[in-house]
Order: structure tokens, then C-alpha cells, then sequence
């Protein structure tokens, strides 16, 4: 197996005055190094094209996950989904990508926007060969992967941006290219990717999107392991059991909370010093310990990473803060988000006698709480989560 993992990011802009999305996008793994991302684009706006959307979304994906073969997914889609007789066109189009052991791509589109896919940072033409299934022509592609390649599947809401406003025929597939290949850069993340793109639909339709508009972004990586320990053991006799299965994971070792600062340093034989700089008033400050990439408070900093997650698997409103400051929540959500890839929690279960005290809104459930819901964001973002508890 290669040292080579999948990055997933996609978001939509909802037309104008609709409170459902036309476009639905959805993700199956089919194994540990294997899976499949299908973005569907149901005819028209609103509810009708949001079930549309997302029955043929789910129809392929569910399919997919069954082990069908995409040959048997597109064409039980292809009749399941009649033309529309007024306008001749199908009542819901698609775009399916297919990553099988990190290896390999394999690109079925019906429709929809030709993917865009990039390699060292400029656009790649790429092999497409047409079939008739069903009665609808799909195009197919194998494409054999290596780090940083990218891939933009998009609605043609992407392609429509500008039309009317500032473009006479709107955002052309070449545009979104020369705009990706400028603004391309290696550390961006398939979110980020996704975000700088909508933006700029949203800014060329004026804030007010005239269609459905959804971009799905793909990126192949190295594997960056991140390992974060939150959290004393319940019982003390484990904490040199817990430290050195700790320290002795590869990658960055994120260390959070008081008491657990205090138990590492003790086990490395390296003092902690405080920064007593407070860069964000909401969050305490961080903490150095030698052979510790990053030492911070525990609870409420956690709490904000927490409200970062939430925000950047929607519409990502914190990303401008938690990107470039360096209080201790910002830069854990930089090494969670944008840096990792596979992620180890080490939890300890003891009871802060701190947090017993009424006044403070702080419990051991709500820590728990936090751990599990920051998982679960996590797992969304695509980044490979295991949780040890002590």
C-alpha cells in the first residue's frame, strides 16, 4: 500500500431566494483506501430538483457501496431518470468519481461540467471515451494518481456565475481554469479549494446566485498523522502507560489541558513554560514543552475547536480567523483540519476537581461531549479518527 490518502471538500450556494439546494452531493467508502463521491444536479431549483438531486445521488452511491459496478449504477440510473419533454434534457445530470486504493480515478460524468483535474498545479487534459447507456451518452475516464493531484467536479451553476452581471455568457469552464491554475497553491486543502471557488461564483452572481452552484473537490496527499492527548487517565497508575504509547506514535503531538501539560513534561523530564501573551481574549494562552509541537489549555479551547469544525463542514464563516492567528485554538484547528490526514486521540477519563465547582459551566460529560462530537466532524472531513481512552 502507498503512503498516499484521499482529501474530500464540497459545499453549495443555494439559488436565490430558495431554501432547498437543487444539487446534492454524496460520499461512500468502499474499503479503508476506496471511495466514491457523486454529485448530482436535479433539473430546475427548489424542492422538485433537491429530491431529484438527491435520489440519484443515492441511488449510485447506495449502488456503490453494494459493490456494484459503475457500468450497473449508471445505467439503472440512466433508466431510472426519464427526459424532460418540454426542454429535451434529463430531469437530473451527474458527475461520479471513483478513487480506488489511492491509486487510481476513475471519472464517469453525465452532463455536468467536465471535471476539472490538475497536477502540479496547472490543468491536465485527460482521456474521456463516450458510451451509450440507457440511452444517454456518459463519458469515462482512468486517470493513475500521484501526490497533489486535484480534482473539481462542479453543477453548471460554476459555468452560469457572471451571466447578466459582469459576463455576457457567463463563468467558462477555461475561466474557472485560469482562475484555479492562479491562485493554485500546495498547502490549500480540497476545502479550501472548494471555498476560494464558490466565492468567486458568489461575488460574480452578486450574492445572489442565479442557479444551484456545487463544487466537489478531491485531493490526493501524504499521509500526516496527528496525535493529541486531552485529558489525565481515570486511573494514575496508567499515565506512563499512556504518555508512551503518546509520544511513540509518528507525527505532531498536540498536548491540552492543565494537569495534562503538567503530567507530560513530567514524563519527557522537560519543563512547560507559559506564553502569557493573550492573542484572543476567549482563549487562554498556550504553553511550550520540549518535544511537544503544541501545549494548550484544555477544555475551552477544545470548545472552540469544536465550533470551528462545525462551522468549516458548512459555510466555513471562521476560516479567516482560525487560518492565520495563533492563539491555541487556531492553530490545533490548522493542524486537525488542513495539516492531518489520520488523527489519534489519547482521552483520559479523570474527573477535574476544577471543574466540580458550580459556577463553572464546565462538566465531565460536556468534555466527553466534545471529544465525541469533534470526532464525528472530523470523520465528515474525511481524516482518519481513533480514539484511545485512559
Amino acid at each position: 500500500m502507498n503512503n498516499l490518502c484521499t482529501e474530500i471538500g464540497y459545499h453549495s450556494l443555494f439559488k436565490h431566494g430558495e431554501q432547498l439546494c437543487g444539487d446534492n452531493v454524496e460520499v461512500v467508502e468502499q474499503g479503508e483506501n476506496s471511495f466514491v463521491m457523486v454529485l448530482a444536479d436535479g433539473l430546475g431549483s427548489g424542492v422538485k430538483a433537491n429530491i431529484l438531486a438527491t435520489l440519484t445521488s443515492k441511488i449510485i452511491s447506495t449502488m456503490m457501496a453494494a459493490n456494484m459496478s459503475i457500468e450497473d449504477c449508471v445505467s439503472t440510473i440512466a433508466s431510472t431518470l426519464p427526459v424532460c419533454e418540454v426542454r429535451k434534457v434529463a430531469y437530473s445530470t451527474f458527475t461520479i468519481i471513483r478513487v480506488v486504493d489511492n491509486e487510481e480515478a476513475e471519472i464517469i460524468q453525465y452532463d455536468n461540467p467536465f471535471v476539472i483535474f490538475m497536477r502540479d498545479g496547472k490543468s491536465v487534459d485527460y482521456p474521456r471515451t463516450a458510451v451509450e447507456i440507457g440511452g444517454k451518452t456518459i463519458y469515462k475516464s482512468k486517470i493513475s494518481l500521484q501526490e497533489n493531484d486535484i480534482f473539481l467536479a462542479m453543477s453548471d451553476g460554476a459555468i452560469y456565475a457572471g451571466v447578466g452581471k459582469y459576463m455576457n455568457f457567463g463563468w467558462q469552464r477555461e475561466n474557472i481554469v485560469d482562475f484555479m491554475e492562479a491562485l493554485y497553491h500546495q498547502s490549500y486543502t480540497a476545502k479550501a479549494l472548494t471555498t476560494l471557488l464558490l466565492d468567486e461564483c458568489d461575488r460574480l452572481y452578486g450574492g445572489e446566485p442565479g442557479d444551484d452552484t456545487t463544487v466537489g473537490a478531491i485531493k490526493i496527499r501524504k499521509r500526516e498523522p496527528v496525535n493529541m492527548l486531552f485529558g489525565p487517565p481515570q486511573n494514575p497508575e496508567d499515565v506512563n502507560k499512556m504518555m508512551a504509547l503518546f509520544f511513540s506514535k509518528e507525527g505532531k503531538h498536540i498536548v491540552s489541558g492543565g494537569t495534562t501539560s503538567t503530567l507530560a513534561s513530567q514524563y519527557l523530564g522537560k519543563p512547560m513554560t507559559s506564553v502569557l501573551e493573550y492573542i484572543d481574549p476567549e482563549i487562554p494562552p498556550i504553553g511550550k514543552i520540549e518535544g511537544v509541537d503544541l501545549v494548550t489549555e484544555g477544555v475551552i479551547t477544545v470548545s472552540k475547536v469544536l465550533t470551528y469544525a462545525k462551522s468549516y463542514l458548512t459555510n466555513n464563516e471562521y476560516y479567516g480567523h482560525w487560518s492565520v492567528k495563533n492563539d491555541g485554538a487556531s492553530q490545533i484547528a490548522r493542524m486537525l483540519f488542513e495539516q492531518s490526514t489520520d488523527i489519534n486521540f489519547y482521552v483520559g477519563r479523570a474527573m477535574n476537581p476544577a471543574h466540580q465547582n458550580p459556577d463553572l459551566p464546565i462538566s465531565f460529560n460536556i468534555k466527553m461531549n466534545i471529544v465525541d462530537e469533534l470526532q464525528k466532524c472530523l470523520k465528515q472531513m474525511g481524516k482518519k479518527i481513533k480514539v484511545s481512552y485512559f
